[in-house]
Order: C-alpha cells, then sequence, then structure tokens
C-alpha cells in the first residue's frame, strides 16, 4: 500500500491542485515595465554572416576576429587559451588531447564600481550552429555599450568546445582547479557574478525559444529566473517551451494532463542524468542563477525576427541589473510541468517517502523477526525431579546458536571490493584491453564497466566461501536488515539533492529489496525480479521510456547503443566536470545491491 500510494502521489503532481502558478518573489524583478529599445536586428545578422565566414577561413574559431570586432565596440577584450587531456578518447571525435581559446569582452558599468556582473555567453560549436548567437551577442554588445543606466559589468563570452571551454572560463575565472583543466588564466575580471544567460541560435528567424533549466548533478536554478523569461516572452509574444513542449490551456482535461505528465517525467529523467543541459549547468556550481536559451525554427506559422529576440533578451538583463543581492527568495527544488506551473520541495517530497516507507518498514520487521528468533522458549515443567547429573553439567534446553557480526564482513567487503574494480578499473585498465582485443579505447572501457557489472553476480559463492559454514536464519536476517537501512540511507540523502534520480532508483529497487529472502519456492522469479532492479536496467528502460516520450520510439538494438554511449558519457562527465551519477552507482548503490544478491543466494 505504502509503495502504491508513492506511485499514485507521483503520479497526481501533473493535477492542476498540486501544480500552482508560478510567481514572481523578487520585489526587483516583479514587473516587466521596462521599454525595450533594441533595433539591431539587421546589424545582428550582419555580424552571424562576417562570424561565418572568417569561421570556415579559419577552420575554427576566428579569435583574432573576434577581438577585434569587440574592441571596436568599446569592450575591455581578452583571450584564454586552455587544454584538456581526455581520461579517454571520447566516442565521436577520437580525440585525447583538446585545445581551445575563449574569447571574451567586458563592458565596464559607468554607475557602479565593478563589483557585481552578468553574463552573455554564446558556445561556438562546429559546423553552421550558433552563428546567428554570436552575431545577436555582438549587436546587442553594441547597443548596450550606448546606455548609461548599468549598475553591474556585463561580460560577452564566446567559448570554444562548449562545455570544456565553459569549464575551463569558470575555474579560471574563480581562481580554482577542479578538473585539472589547463588554461592561462584569465587576464581581466569583473565583479562578482549574478545571473547568466547562455543563447543557442542557428537561423535567422525562430518560431519558439526552449529554456533548459537542468544543470550538473541535478541542480536548478532559482525559480525566478525562468519565471522572468517567461514573463518577457509573454510580453513580446514570443512562443515558449521547455522539454521541447508547448503548454496547453485546458488545464482540466485528461489530453493536458497526460501532456503535462510527459513534461514532468522528461525533466524527472534529465535531472536523473545528472548531465548539464547547456552551458548554463556549469554556472551553478558556483551558485550563479543560470539558464540555457535555444532558438527553434520549426514549422509554425509564425515567426520573429532579431529585433524581437534581441528585445526579449534586453529586458530581461535590464531586469537582473536592478538586483540589489543574490536571487534567493524563490525555490531551488521544483519540478515543472509546465513553464506556468511549478511543483514545490514540499508536495513531491511525500510521494518520495512513501517509497521509503516500505525499506523501513521491511527493516523493521526484520528486527522484531530477528530478535524473535533469538529468544528462549518456556517449555512446560516436568513432573517428576531429574535424577542426579553428573559433574560436568549439560542445559536442559538447547539454544540456537547467535552467530557474531564477523559472518557479515566478508560479505561486505567483496561487495565493496567489486564496487570499487567497477571505479577504478576501466579507465586504468584501457591499455591492456586494446593490446589483447580488438577494441578502441573507448569500447575498451565501456566493455570492461559491463563485463565487472556483470561478474559481481557470481559473488555469492566468493563469499560463502570467505565465511565458511556459520550462521543460519539469523544471518541472512542480519544482513538483509543491514542492506535496507543502507539503501534507505543512501536514496534518502540523495533525494535532497537530486530528487528525481533518488525516486527512480526506489521506485524500482525498492520492491524488490523488500521482498528478496533466501527461503521458499519462488528463488528464480526473485532473481529475476533482482536483475530487473539493478542500475543498468533503469538506465536502460530510462533510454526506451525518453525516446517514447519525445516520440522518437528507439527499436531494441538502437536502444542498445545508446546505452553504451550513455555508459561512456557517465565516465566522461565525471572525470571532465565532476559529475556523481557514475561513483555514487559504482561506490555506493551497486554494493548495496551485490548486498541483496548476497541475501538471495544465502546458504
Amino acid at each position: 500500500l505504502s509503495y502504491v500510494a508513492g506511485l499514485g502521489w507521483f503520479l497526481a503532481l501533473a493535477f492542476q491542485p498540486l501544480a500552482p502558478r508560478t510567481y514572481m518573489s523578487e520585489n526587483a524583478m516583479g514587473s516587466t515595465m521596462v521599454e525595450e529599445q533594441f533595433l539591431f536586428g539587421e546589424r545582428a545578422l550582419s555580424y552571424a554572416r562576417e562570424f561565418a565566414g572568417h569561421k570556415k577561413k579559419a577552420g575554427g574559431m576566428p579569435v583574432a576576429w573576434l577581438e577585434k570586432t569587440m574592441w571596436n565596440l568599446g569592450l575591455e577584450v581578452h583571450r584564454q587559451p586552455f587544454s584538456r587531456t581526455l581520461p579517454f578518447p571520447d566516442e565521436t571525435r577520437e580525440r585525447y588531447m583538446v585545445k581551445g581559446t575563449n574569447v571574451y569582452g567586458i563592458l565596464r558599468a559607468p554607475r557602479a564600481a565593478s563589483t557585481e556582473s552578468l553574463v552573455l555567453s554564446v558556445p561556438c560549436s562546429e559546423g553552421p550552429h550558433n552563428n546567428q548567437a554570436v552575431g545577436l551577442m555582438l549587436a546587442l554588445a553594441s547597443y548596450f555599450r550606448g546606455q548609461i543606466y548599468w549598475a553591474k559589468d556585463i561580460i560577452f563570452l564566446v567559448n570554444e568546445h562548449d562545455l570544456l571551454g565553459m569549464e575551463a572560463w569558470l575555474e579560471a575565472y574563480h581562481d580554482v582547479n577542479i578538473t585539472e583543466v589547463q588554461s592561462s588564466g584569465t587576464l581581466g575580471r569583473a565583479g562578482a557574478i549574478q545571473a547568466a544567460i547562455s543563447l543557442e541560435l542557428s537561423s535567422d528567424v525562430v518560431t519558439s525559444f526552449d529554456v533548459a533549466v537542468e544543470g550538473l548533478n541535478g541542480q536548478l536554478p532559482n525559480l525566478d529566473l525562468l519565471n522572468l523569461f517567461h514573463a518577457f516572452c509573454q510580453k513580446n509574444g514570443l512562443l515558449c517551451t521547455i522539454q521541447g513542449k508547448l503548454q496547453r490551456s485546458d488545464w482540466d482535461s485528461l489530453p493536458a494532463y497526460a501532456h503535462s505528465l510527459q513534461t514532468l517525467l522528461l525533466m524527472v529523467l534529465a535531472q536523473a542524468s545528472g548531465r548539464p543541459r547547456g552551458d548554463h549547468g556549469l554556472f551553478l556550481r558556483y551558485h550563479i542563477e543560470a539558464i540555457t536559451l535555444r532558438g527553434i525554427n520549426s514549422f509554425r506559422q509564425y515567426k520573429y525576427d532579431m529585433t524581437t529576440v534581441g528585445k526579449t533578451l534586453e529586458g530581461m538583463f535590464r531586469k537582473l541589473n536592478n538586483l540589489l543581492e543574490r536571487l534567493h527568495q524563490s525555490y531551488f527544488f521544483y519540478l515543472l510541468p509546465s513553464l506556468s506551473r511549478f511543483v514545490s520541495i514540499g508536495v513531491y517530497m511525500p510521494a518520495f517517502g512513501f517509497l521509503i516507507l516500505v525499506l523501513t518498514g521491511s527493516a523493521e520487521r526484520l528486527w522484531d523477526g530477528d530478535h524473535a528468533t533469538g529468544e528462549v522458549r518456556a517449555l512446560p515443567l516436568p513432573t517428576a525431579p531429574p535424577p542426579p547429573t553428573p559433574a560436568i553439567l549439560t542445559p536442559a534446553f538447547p539454544q540456537e546458536s547467535r552467530p557474531g557480526l564477523l559472518v557479515l564482513v566478508p560479505p561486505l567487503l567483496i561487495c565493496h571490493a567489486a564496487g570499487l574494480a567497477l571505479y577504478f578499473l576501466p579507465v586504468l585498465g584501457q591499455h591492456v584491453a586494446t593490446q589483447h582485443f580488438p577494441v578502441s579505447e573507448s569500447e575498451a572501457v565501456v566493455l570492461t564497466v559491463i563485463a565487472i557489472y556483470v561478474a559481481g553476480m557470481a559473488l555469492p559463492h566468493n563469499t560463502h566461501r570467505c565465511r565458511g559454514r556459520e550462521g543460519g536464519d539469523r544471518s541472512w536476517m542480519t544482513l538483509k536488515l543491514l542492506a535496507l537501512l543502507y539503501l534507505a540511507v543512501q536514496l534518502g540523502c540523495l533525494a535532497l539533492l537530486n530528487f528525481s534520480l533518488g525516486f527512480l532508483l526506489a521506485a524500482t529497487m525498492v520492491p524488490a529489496a523488500a521482498v528478496v529472502r533466501p527461503t521458499g519456492p519462488n528463488r528464480v522469479l526473485l532473481a529475476a525480479l533482482l536483475v530487473l532492479a539493478t542500475p543498468a536496467v533503469t538506465l536502460l528502460l530510462g533510454i526506451f521510456l525518453q525516446r517514447e516520450l519525445v516520440e522518437a520510439p528507439a527499436a531494441a538494438a538502437e536502444g542498445w547503443q545508446l546505452f553504451l554511449a550513455a555508459v561512456a558519457e557517465g565516465l566522461l562527465q565525471h572525470h571532465l566536470y565532476g559529475s556523481l551519477l557514475f561513483p555514487f552507482l559504482a561506490l555506493c548503490v551497486y554494493p548495496c545491491w551485490l548486498l541483496l544478491w548476497n541475501v538471495l543466494f544465502w546458504k
């Protein structure tokens, strides 16, 4: 009942009573009453064409042209070369070393002493992508240069190699080295960054804007920044979407509920992946509120030119310019069934609480049963006195032996050793694998992960050899009690930081963890259920579900390829940006699942 209540509560989050309308909490941004005067749309297109020509001629980012153009606009211009050695070549480009250059210009505020700043960033992607975004950024810089009301510095950043360039710039700007990226540092600094907007635009006109909010490790920006974008889109008549879904007006109908539930599930899957869905995702680590805006040019009839897009960005920056302190009054933990409605942490957390209640209830039942088996049951008194006993006294009532906690040491050590091997061996042993097998380095890493993961299913045999024949029912009950509490603590801590990942793991692992036992006729069925509850199967099912929600179903072969690519991407995200998904699954969840597997095959 508790498990069904948790799933039912989650499905009900898309209903209107549980998802109130969004509202602006920050007083300084409570109104869109600013008069946007940006009229440089044609100039933006001219900059975009010029940038595309120099980019094609240089075979990459035209650093010299960007520096010259920003200098002519009156900005303080700097460049930042950087390089990064990958732990193994990525799947698409097969490269070990990545080198690039970031170019940024600083517009100094005439009304302040460079204590605070805002950032407008554009990733310089390969091919014709984002040329219009660079052009619009330069046109905005030209327009902003002529205004006198700025109280914060504005940084116009063009970063190369997407997330790698952004991470290099952020580390150099804050004078830290988290991911071992090599750079020359930043020569110019503005004030403390209050907010950032990453722009991705690849066409001269747009039909809508899609906003991305999910950051590294599932972090989310302050909800007020998203509300600000939505407010100015409504003011200028721009269509705006989230997760590629346009919100519906008929909230009371069943199709509208299904549409909201699809949007909610897409956000849960995106947040659970721990991947930043744009360059904004790396700003959140430094307590900088940021979002990514992507211009979409689809089949819709209504088109919007660069002037309308520029006015929207101008209005957002003018309202952010009015901030007296960092964005803090609105929510940092929320789910979005649409852009105009949200689900707060106080509403969605009970769904997770019902699932965890299953683990704690099962643990309490095991605790009570464990104590019941250890009690000495009273027998009826004999009618005649017993005969005299020899000098060596024998106990009248036999008692079941109470195995010590040392019986649990071998499974604990072996399961966590398997987790350490899963974490360290794939990257360290990639060269050995390529020497003995006809595979590339990236393929060797992924196949090693799968091999170690599957080999863990043979651990119960090794565990029995280590612990000998000690223990009985009390042993497996104590081990399961420990595994249930271990899993509950892990998922509880995880849900406070990344609710989506914690809820998905709880929804898949809790039923198998609650019913697993070494006795009974349904051991094969329990083994199948436990295999389906592994994090790897959860990832595979999540990939198929995501493709169904975006209305692009994947076949079995395509889904398997996407699964392999997701495993490789998870390792790269961890080593390059510090994503915690892979180490958490390898060092915490996987050993806990192996403990439950040991319980199932306990002898």
